[in-house]
């Protein structure tokens, strides 16, 4: 996993209002970092996780934005986005006809628990 130089864990935080724009600058700061600590094989499913968790505060969340932080450790990196929302999200029953609920798919996909 590259050649992350330290052996202590890493963590960021970006505030992520609520803008249309939030998935995409959320998933694009996760880019930024990893790239930078040279961590590249977990770029792209690190910062489409991080998109799709974005997305679904931006879309199910009160008002007020979100939180996400990015903890990296020398062979994990965890993602986590924060929204205010009591409820934990679900994931909803797939059907071919929805015009969305596949973020949480994608991210139970390609995450390891």
């Amino acid at each position: 996993m590259g050649n992350f130089r330290s052996n202590r864990p890493h963590s960021y935080t970006l505030y992520c209002p609520p803008l249309e724009t939030s998935p995409c600058i959320a998933g694009d700061f996760v880019t930024s970092v990893l790239r930078r600590l040279e961590l590249n094989d977990a770029v792209d499913t690190a910062a489409l996780c991080t998109a799709e968790l974005a997305a679904n505060a931006y879309g199910h969340a009160p008002g007020n934005g979100s939180v996400l932080w990015l903890a990296v450790e020398p062979a994990e990196v965890c993602v986590t986005v924060y929204d205010g929302n009591l409820t934990e999200p679900l994931l909803r029953p797939q059907s071919l006809d929805a015009g969305g609920g596949r973020g949480l798919r994608i991210v139970d996909a390609l995450a390891d628990k």
